[in-house]
Formats: C-alpha cells, sequence, structure tokens
C-alpha cells in the first residue's frame, strides 16, 4: 500500500533537489573555511590579529568573479562537458588546497599560507561559476525558487563542518590532520558530478571569446531595454541591502546591550542558522504555489520588519542584569530576523537565476551576484562609522529605511499580478 505526500513535498522529493543539496554544500564549505576555521587556525598558531585581518582581502574573487566567468561559458574541458568538467576541476583543486593548508606553519612563515588561501578562494569562485550555471541549466523555471532554496541552505548547513566539526577536531588532532578531514568533504560533491549528467543547454556555447564577453551584456540590454536592465541591477543591488547592513555589527551590538560571549556563541549559533535554514526551505516549498514574484513582495516585507527587532533591542537599552527574559529576547529577535534572511534569500536567488539567459548563464549569473555582493563587501564598512554618528537605535531605523527602495522598485521588476512563468517540469 503506498502513501501519497502532499504535492509540496513530492516537489521536493526528486533527484533535481538533491543534486541542488550537493552543489550548496560543495560551493559553501570553502567559504566558510576561509571565514570560520582559517582565522581561528592562524591565530591559535599565534598570527597576530592585524595580519589576521588582512586575509579577509583575499576573498575578492566572490566579487570579482565575473570578469573570468565568460571563459567558463565560452570553453569546456575535453571531459564531462562544459560545466561539470570545470567544476570537478575547481573541486579537486579545492581539496588539494584545503588539505596541504593544514601541513604549512603560518607562525613562522605567513607568505604560502596567504598564497594558497587566495588560489583556494580563487577555485571556490570559480567553483560558484560553475555550478550555479550548471543549476540554472538543470532547473526548469516553475523549479527555480524550491531548487535555489535548497541550494542555499545546503550552502549554510556545509559552514557546520569549517565552524564547528573541525574545531572540535582541532582540540583531538593536529592541525593537518584536521585541514585533510575537512577537504574530505568535497568528496561528495565530486561524486555527484561524475553521476550526473551533463543539462542539456537550450543554446549552443558562444563562438568566439569575444561573443562571451560582450553578448550577454548585449542580451541582457536587449531583452530588458536600458531602462529595464538597470531598474533589475538596482534591484539586485537594494533588495538586501537594508538586512545586509543591520548585521555587519551584529556581535558588538550584543556586547554592547550586555550580553556576554558565552550568551552570543549559544544562542546567535543556533537561533541564526536553524530559522534562516527553515525560512528557506518553506520559502522555496510556498514559491511552487506563489511564484517568485509574489514571494519576493511577502518574504521582502519579512526581511524589512524582521529589522525593527534589533531597534527594539536598542530602544531597550544595555541590560545591567540578563536573565532568561533578556535571552529570549536577543533569541527571538535573531531568529525571526534569520527566518527574514532565509525567506528572502530564496525568493531573491530565484530572481537572479530567471533573470540570466540560457545562452550566457555563467556570465549573467556571476555579474548578477557579483552585484548583489557588494552591499555587504563595501556598504557595510561605513557600518561603524553610522553607529558612532547615530547609536544603535537610530542605526536600525536607517537600516529599516534602506529596505524600502528595493522594496519599491517590486512593482516595476516583479509585478505582483504579473503572470506566472510556465516551464516544463524535469525529472
Amino acid at each position: 500500500m503506498s502513501i501519497a505526500l502532499p504535492e509540496s513535498l513530492r516537489v521536493l522529493l526528486t533527484r533535481k533537489m538533491l543534486i541542488c543539496v550537493f552543489t550548496g554544500f560543495s560551493s559553501g564549505l570553502p567559504l566558510y573555511l576561509l571565514l570560520n576555521l582559517l582565522p581561528a587556525w592562524l591565530r591559535s598558531e599565534g598570527v597576530n590579529l592585524k595580519t589576521i585581518g588582512f586575509f579577509a582581502l583575499i576573498q575578492f574573487p566572490y566579487t570579482w568573479k565575473f570578469l573570468w566567468s565568460p571563459f567558463l561559458d565560452r570553453y569546456a574541458l575535453p571531459i564531462l562537458g562544459r560545466r561539470r568538467s570545470w567544476s570537478l576541476l575547481m573541486q579537486i583543486g579545492l581539496l588539494l588546497c584545503i588539505g596541504l593548508l593544514g601541513g604549512l606553519s603560518p607562525g613562522t612563515d605567513i607568505v604560502p599560507v596567504l598564497w594558497l588561501a587566495a588560489l583556494l578562494a580563487l577555485f571556490s569562485a570559480t567553483q560558484d561559476i560553475a555550478l550555479d550555471a550548471y543549476r540554472r541549466e538543470l532547473l526548469s523555471d516553475v523549479e527555480l525558487g524550491l531548487g535555489n532554496a535548497v541550494h542555499v541552505n545546503a550552502y549554510r548547513v556545509a559552514g557546520l563542518v569549517p565552524g564547528s566539526l573541525s574545531l572540535i577536531l582541532a582540540d583531538l588532532l593536529p592541525w593537518s590532520q584536521v585541514f585533510w578531514i575537512t577537504a574530505a568533504f568535497m568528496l561528495p560533491g565530486m561524486l555527484m558530478i561524475l553521476r550526473v549528467s551533463e543539462p542539456v543547454a537550450a543554446h549552443a556555447a558562444p563562438k568566439t571569446l569575444r561573443q562571451a564577453v560582450v553578448e550577454p551584456f548585449n542580451e541582457f540590454m536587449g531583452r530588458n531595454g536600458v531602462r529595464g536592465a538597470l531598474l533589475v541591477l538596482a534591484f539586485i543591488f537594494l533588495y538586501k541591502l537594508g538586512d545586509s547592513l543591520c548585521t555587519a555589527l551584529a556581535t558588538p551590538f550584543y556586547l554592547d546591550m550586555g550580553f556576554t560571549k558565552t550568551d552570543i556563541g549559544l544562542i546567535a549559533k543556533h537561533a541564526g542558522l536553524w530559522p534562516a535554514v527553515i525560512g528557506g526551505l518553506l520559502g522555496g516549498l510556498w514559491m511552487v504555489r506563489l511564484g517568485i514574484n509574489r514571494a519576493l513582495w511577502l518574504f521582502g516585507v519579512v526581511q524589512l520588519v524582521s529589522i525593527l527587532g534589533f531597534a527594539w533591542l536598542a530602544w531597550l537599552g544595555p541590560q545591567t542584569a540578563i536573565g532568561i527574559d533578556q535571552r529570549l529576547a536577543l533569541a527571538a529577535v535573531i531568529g525571526v530576523e534569520a527566518l527574514g534572511v532565509g525567506l528572502g534569500t530564496a525568493a531573491f536567488v530565484a530572481f537572479i537565476a530567471r533573470s540570466t539567459h540560457p545562452a550566457y548563464t555563467a556570465t549573467q549569473f556571476a555579474l548578477f551576484t557579483s552585484l548583489a555582493a557588494v552591499p555587504r563587501t563595501f556598504i557595510n564598512a561605513s557600518a561603524g562609522w553610522l553607529v558612532e554618528g547615530l547609536g544603535w537605535f537610530n542605526f536600525f531605523l536607517l537600516c529599516t529605511a534602506l529596505a524600502v527602495p528595493g522594496m519599491l522598485l517590486l512593482s516595476r521588476v516583479a509585478p505582483w499580478n504579473a503572470a506566472p512563468v510556465k516551464g516544463a517540469q524535469g525529472a
């Protein structure tokens, strides 16, 4: 006797969604290694904080990856096809870079560590180009919302390996072994690439490198018109601006409000991760029914309102005595904000994927995601200056106001009553 599954669950339990789990995990692991494990390793080996801070600059490939994305649209390696060959090559490079890092001695010779970490970031950003293009070509338009939500959630969960498991192992094993164990988590993604088939591209690869560089921009401008294209780019830049800025100095804010490092470590880790994962998954499932446009409206409102939770904490002011009520308030604010991030990101990434043209997926996807990363990379650098001048409460009100322009652009780039996109449901 077979058990009938709900329609939303049947959509989730497909081979394509499983592939999105692997693409997300493979993309997230290297980035979180650079963000979490690398600084912990450097500090434990006696590297000073100024040098560790300098290592943040090695993340530049994630912002500038659109510069070499045309190469991945134009050229393919002799085996596995255009998307899978580049993905596998980068994954092999990542496994070796991660494993070899642990054999170096940052305390005595930091330069080889810097170069290998920079190479790791380059391989990681290039893998993102290939996997983003693969996922866009794999999913039909009606599957974009859920597929990208699954990818983003797996991306976040991957952070538990370098951010938690590897740090625990570092108390038990030498760093050289810890890095090779961490590197081994690249193997599932490599096996997935070998097992799946290359997506059937609707369009042939560009015939020349010049075509691969110029045509994606011409196509995007031609499809939307100059005015429409600029509106889409402005929306991509603005939609996550307020939310991104409000969390730029989250840890210093919690400390200023009187919470201990232990409070932050225990509450922020769990109240921040799991609501974001749940929000992303629910967002993907709801997008199957709502469509991407309406999801952007509804999830964007949740994302905007959640910023006010931080303003509420700032209005309460520093707490002289931290008890269960204060900790529950912190968990609620972080959880609601993370839920808004999960919902908003699911719809936002699906919109970016839908905005690409199948003939130039890698270049356009890389351009849009690079633009979306600009606020996080550059605008957030002003957060400290803004807080010094405005105070925490007014700073969070400003972040709420900065979330409004992106919402206003929705009427132009993703109208509420637009006809739903028809797409083939692939197996």
